[in-house]
């Protein structure tokens, strides 16, 4: 079996709160006036898919929240979001690998945290046969074209393939394709689906 893993809230926690209430900090304006304008729009997919640099993307982010902060100081809070690992996912992946199936991450992206988890949790991508990344690929989730590029260089079936992700329209798009996707709601759903299986 081919297993694929998302990286955010699936193995590892995160938090855009608290990217947030770093740039609130660092810029004196409102935590709640940031909240309202800071939305994952086309510059975040774009980012993701690699179309735009670290520093534009820090630029237009800036602006749609209407801070001044420097490149330093927006990657300070970017990186903020990551809370902490979920080591019995973790401890799931090796298993899984243990016993011949193939574990693969597939996660939307960026540059800028590709430098800093890999580095913060380097336990994910030694848990996992490849690592697939949404700025190297030029191509994220939801898009049809990512699964089916992946499990072309993979050489399963969706018949073959479980994909775990906390984005809804994440595992819709799977689905679509016949792969068994499973939605991750909180830190119990993938230790409970193999407790089952």
């Amino acid at each position: 079996m081919l297993y694929i893993f998302d990286l955010g809230n699936v193995i590892v926690d995160i938090d855009f709160k608290r990217a947030l209430g770093v740039w609130s900090n660092l810029s004196g304006t409102p935590l709640a006036t940031l909240a309202e304008h800071f939305v994952m729009g086309q510059s975040f997919e774009q980012h993701e898919r690699g179309e735009i640099s670290d520093e534009e993307f820090a630029e237009r982010v800036c602006d749609e929240l209407g801070v001044a902060l420097s490149f330093e100081q927006f990657s300070a809070g970017w990186q903020a979001i990551f809370v902490g690992q979920r080591d019995e996912v973790v401890d799931i992946m090796q298993r899984l690998r243990a016993e011949g199936h193939r574990v693969v991450v597939l996660s939307n992206t960026n540059e800028l945290h590709c430098s800093y988890w890999l580095e913060q949790y380097p336990q994910v991508s030694e848990s996992a046969d490849k690592v697939y990344l949404s700025q190297e690929l030029g191509m994220r989730k939801p898009e049809a074209n990512i699964y089916r590029y992946l499990l072309d260089q993979e050489g399963f079936t969706p018949e073959n393939t479980v994909f775990f992700d906390d984005n809804r329209d994440n595992v819709v798009g799977a689905a679509a394709l016949g792969i068994a996707a499973v939605h991750v709601v909180d830190n119990q759903v993938i230790p409970a689906y193999f407790n089952q299986s």
